[in-house]
């Protein structure tokens, strides 16, 4: 479970850093449903961890808080994304 976590938790910045370097529109939206993606899927990561062992840790609630607030700032940039999309036909 730590090296899912690992792994998707790594893909999150290393997509933002892909979506900054893309060459269009469309592949920046596409790196950007990635990250929502891997931070959803991270966030998952995190809770199985808690549950699993029964941790009761207010640093692990306050990481799954801002993983799930992240989640909803990048929800809301892909959607208005792919309003543009539409928009724009692109």
């Amino acid at each position: 479970m730590v090296k899912q976590l690992m792994r998707s938790a790594s893909l999150v910045g290393a997509n933002v850093i892909e979506a900054k370097n893309s060459s269009s529109r469309i592949e920046f939206k596409r790196y950007y449903e990635i990250v929502l993606k891997s931070c959803n899927e991270s966030k998952y990561w995190i809770c199985l961890l808690r549950d699993g062992f029964e941790l009761k840790d207010e640093i692990l609630d306050k990481i799954i808080k801002e993983a799930d607030e992240l989640s909803k700032i990048l929800a809301a940039s892909v959607i208005k994304l792919k309003q543009t999309s539409n928009k724009t036909g692109k």
